[in-house]
């Protein structure tokens, strides 16, 4: 019988714990290729995160992202871009993280930050609380939407990521401002459609929306962007 290894805590044969090994080395170069350098310790937590979120993808769907090409070039490229606009010591939630993108990716990437996560479908959430434990990551983890946390909290930034269009983000969101300053979403081609959509339906009234990042990413015909939403200055205070 071959020696058995236990990596985050799932127990592997020798022979796998030499192709994950191999693994993380291609983690590295991959990341490196994007121009993404990372220290041992991230990159570790990082690829161990992985594997975590593999494992429990096996029994709920939790990500499409399942090659390692896909988790570098769409889950952590999407994460490093939004952690360069974090201030240190922010208080931010991810709203709706599924399987724990960009809050956990985050939390490994930026220790400076206070990074809480919601999740309302409750198999979801506590496969997230799972992995934040195995990690040993200082998240904490809401098994319920955000509207609720955001009645008796308060964050500087809200995040999300792949959870719905920007007006129905902002209608769900409209009645809880005095709870957080602004709000970053990560979007794709339809960022523009969705813009005029909110504006539409009056939404983005008091409110001032501005496209603060873009960036490619491999696979992808069309750029990636990162909105800002906050109160307009009239509105503000």
């Amino acid at each position: 019988m071959l020696p058995r290894t236990q990596i985050c805590g799932f127990s592997y044969s020798s022979e796998r714990y030499s192709t994950l090994t191999t693994e993380i080395s291609s983690l590295a170069t991959l990341l490196a290729s994007h121009g993404i350098e990372l220290p041992a310790d991230q990159l570790g937590l990082l690829d161990r995160y992985r594997i975590l979120l593999w494992q429990w993808n096996s029994q709920l769907n939790l990500t499409r992202h399942t090659t390692l090409e896909k988790f570098v070039t769409r889950d952590v490229i999407d994460s490093v871009e939004l952690a360069t606009l974090l201030k240190a010591g922010e208080r931010i939630l991810d709203v709706g993280t599924g399987g724990g993108v960009p809050g956990l990716i985050l939390s490994i990437l930026r220790s400076d930050l206070s990074v809480c996560v919601c999740e309302s479908t409750q198999k979801k959430a506590k496969a997230v609380q799972a992995m934040v434990e195995e990690l040993q990551l200082p998240v904490q983890v809401f098994a319920c939407r955000a509207e609720k946390i955001l009645e008796e909290q308060t964050f500087h930034t809200l995040v999300a990521r792949a959870v719905a269009p920007v007006a129905k983000i902002l209608g769900w969101l409209e009645p809880h401002w005095p709870s957080f300053s602004r709000l970053l979403l990560i979007k794709g081609q339809r960022w523009v459609e969705e813009r005029g959509e909110a504006r539409h339906r009056g939404l983005l009234k008091p409110l001032e929306l501005r496209r603060i990042a873009s960036y490619r990413t491999p696979g992808n015909d069309s750029e990636s962007v990162i909105l800002s939403i906050e109160p307009s200055v009239a509105n503000k205070g």
